[in-house]
């Protein structure tokens, strides 16, 4: 089974092919994916997700904060209940972050960086002050402070064309 991407390519997401990555494939992809299974108040796309975490982190670990969530380009994205029941979902994920992340930065450490996961989860507590409903507290976001910054909530062209500006920036290419 193979989905057609954004370029055009075939692409496996069960059994990728390291020739078919395109970063301007995961871009486009992200900036199309509204976070919280669009349940938030406005438009807010996992590239954007990306580009603030990127920036919350050492730079030595910014690459990794940008491609943190690239696998959901080919899987998409899952709400948290739902992807923690689903290991084989959650197998393919892994799977496409390990051989993403030393495709697009060779010199990047295999597993997550602790600060990319600090920094997901303080955007996350970020994303659900300011575009989320008020309502239940969040269980995963005890004892985990917002960011003290303003969500621009871009539409997916400018989260894709800043997902890729910030990737240009990070990496030379």
């Amino acid at each position: 089974m193979v989905i057609q991407t954004f370029t055009g390519k075939k692409f496996d997401p069960l059994n990728p092919n390291l020739n078919d990555f395109c970063i301007e494939d995961i871009a486009h992809s992200l900036s199309l994916q509204c976070r919280f299974t669009g349940h938030c108040r406005v438009f807010y796309s996992v590239a954007e997700h990306s580009v603030h975490v990127s920036y919350q982190v050492p730079a030595e670990h910014a690459l990794w904060g940008l491609l943190h969530d690239a696998s959901e380009a080919y899987l998409t994205d899952l709400s948290r209940p739902v992807k923690r029941s689903m290991p084989i979902y959650k197998q393919a994920e892994k799977r496409l972050q390990d051989l993403l992340i030393p495709f697009f930065g060779a010199e990047l450490p295999t597993t997550q960086p602790e600060c990319v996961t600090v920094a997901d989860m303080r955007m996350l507590a970020t994303e659900r002050a300011q575009i989320m409903a008020t309502g239940f507290e969040w269980e995963d976001l005890r004892g985990i402070d917002a960011y003290d910054m303003t969500l621009p909530c871009w539409g997916p062209l400018t989260a894709e064309l800043a997902f890729l500006a910030r990737f240009r920036q990070l990496t030379g290419k």
